[in-house]
């Protein structure tokens, strides 16, 4: 028998060995010219290499060659020569051929679609009219035509018929192993026409094209946010219900995200395939080593638009934006004192109740901040790491060379709005501000006389302790305070000068 489709179809795949094998599967490639048996001879050789794919030049077996086909095809891997008409499989094929010569056709009235038999035609017309005739006993949904409700079926019952033959993974349609097969031929038949983008499924191009249009079509009820796609709303709408679905089967925690919860897993497994190719850092996720790079790189690509700072995380932009904005979202429920930042409230916190969780290691005196516990240990090393660029005096802590600069400066930026006195540091005008009000905070335990500030309370304590902790090194004299003991050395200055 000559080729079945011979006069209106296209060969796709080639027999290998001249006039020992058939060959039946059609498409857009090569003109057929070879003599074939029926459909059902060919069932004997399952499992064979007999045909080679004229696209990628691969062997196939008869089982398998027709699903490597449709992924060439975009998965309608028959085209009709009449109506140019892309078909998926061989039946609807000679469907539509009769369908383009058979003048007693059944046509659907509402949009004159034809149809040969007539409980096609029926199956069709419950598009329009609404009417789900096949329920599933399992749950409520209801279907239009008994092979969904059979597909539907398999997710009761846990069937999946249709395996991958290169990794055994299985599915219960076989659309989901016809769109499963592309990930090992890395075929990519769905291209964006604006970026030249290529996808596996066209649902991902159509949901990419929404990119370039800036359509959102899924929108929240609650907060009206949108999205461009339905599983991306599915996930937002966590944030309102709270709905952590995700359970680690390890420490029970829960997540909103199967994605949070696989990168929660590694912390369990200490897992960390995400390498930097340049310092060899790994990470649990990607968005970290995407983070990382811009350390190497210098990249900044978050801009301010009030300021034009640069930051390297949009985080970090977000939390800048609240010095331009005054906005305080962190409060502390015992003084309600307002913060821009959580790590800000974090340390206030510390005030209140009193914790000290940083400790020095040498003298044992405790700290609320890891900075402050920085700075003390400088008193332990010695270590001066700022120095004045004029006097080269070194200090142990960088606010304390501002104050230092500005004996050389001259600058007093800090004015008493009473008397419009000028002070260089803030503690001294608040000291200054004590003279015009009369407080006097500080109070000697032992007399019960009263100072304004606290220095003043320590120098008067020395009267009745009869401490002198500043010596002279030329007599040996002590004094309570050092002014004394540089007015003294003068004495000596003027007795040699004499």
């Amino acid at each position: 028998m000559s080729c079945l489709f011979n006069e209106n179809y296209i060969l796709f795949f080639q027999c290998i060995e001249d006039n020992s094998h058939p060959s039946y599967f059609i498409t857009k490639y090569e003109n057929c010219e070879k003599v074939h048996n029926e459909e059902i001879d060919l069932k004997s050789n399952v499992g064979e290499k007999y045909f080679k794919c004229t696209y990628c030049s691969k062997l196939f077996s008869i089982t398998c060659s027709e699903e490597f086909l449709k992924i060439h095809t975009n998965g309608n891997p028959y085209i009709c020569t009449h109506c140019s008409k892309e078909i998926l499989q061989p039946n609807n094929l000679k469907n539509d051929l009769k369908i383009q010569n058979d003048e007693n056709t059944l046509k659907c009235k509402v949009y004159s679609k034809q149809f040969i038999q007539s409980s096609n035609l029926n199956s069709h017309l419950r598009i329009h009219t609404a009417g789900k005739l096949y329920k599933c006993n399992v749950c409520p949904t209801e279907f239009r035509q008994i092979v969904d409700l059979r597909t539907h079926l398999s997710i009761h019952s846990g069937e999946k018929p249709f395996k991958c033959k290169t990794c055994s993974k299985q599915f219960t349609e076989s659309s989901s192993l016809h769109k499963h097969l592309r990930i090992h031929t890395n075929e990519k038949p769905f291209k964006c026409e604006i970026c030249l983008k290529k996808f596996s499924q066209s649902g991902n191009l159509k949901n990419h094209l929404r990119i370039h249009t800036g359509e959102k079509p899924f929108k929240c009820e609650i907060c009206f946010k949108q999205f461009r796609e339905s599983g991306s709303l599915n996930k937002h709408l966590r944030i309102h219900t709270g709905e952590k679905p995700f359970k680690c089967k390890m420490c029970s925690k829960q997540f909103s995200r199967s994605d949070h919860l696989r990168q929660h897993m590694r912390v369990h497994s200490g897992e960390k395939p995400f390498k930097c190719e340049i310092c060899s850092k790994q990470f649990i996720d990607f968005g970290n080593l995407i983070k990382h790079l811009r350390i190497h790189t210098g990249e900044k690509p978050f801009k301010c638009q009030m300021c034009s700072k640069e930051f390297a995380e949009s985080g970090s932009l977000s939390k800048h934006l609240r010095v331009h904005t005054g906005e305080k979202p962190y409060k502390c429920e015992v003084c309600s004192k307002q913060f821009p930042f959580s790590g800000c409230l974090s340390k206030h916190l510390r005030i209140h109740t009193g914790e000290k969780p940083f400790k020095c290691e040498i003298c044992a005196k405790q700290f609320a901040q890891s900075s402050h516990l920085s700075k003390h240990l400088r008193i332990h090393t010695g270590e001066r790491p700022f120095k004045c660029g004029i006097c080269s005096k070194q200090f142990t802590h960088y606010p304390n060379l501002i104050i230092h600069l500005r004996n050389h400066t001259g600058e007093k930026p800090f004015k008493c709005k009473t008397c419009s006195k000028q002070f260089s540091q803030s503690g001294h005008l608040r000291n200054h501000l004590r003279v015009h009000t009369g407080e006097k905070p500080f109070k000697c335990e032992i007399c019960c006389k009263q100072f304004t500030d606290s220095s003043s309370v320590i120098l008067h304590l020395r009267i009745h302790t009869g401490e002198k902790p500043f010596k002279c090194e030329i007599c040996s004299k002590q004094f309570a305070q050092s002014s004394n003991l540089s007015k003294h050395l003068k004495t000596h200055i003027s007795k040699k000068q004499m």
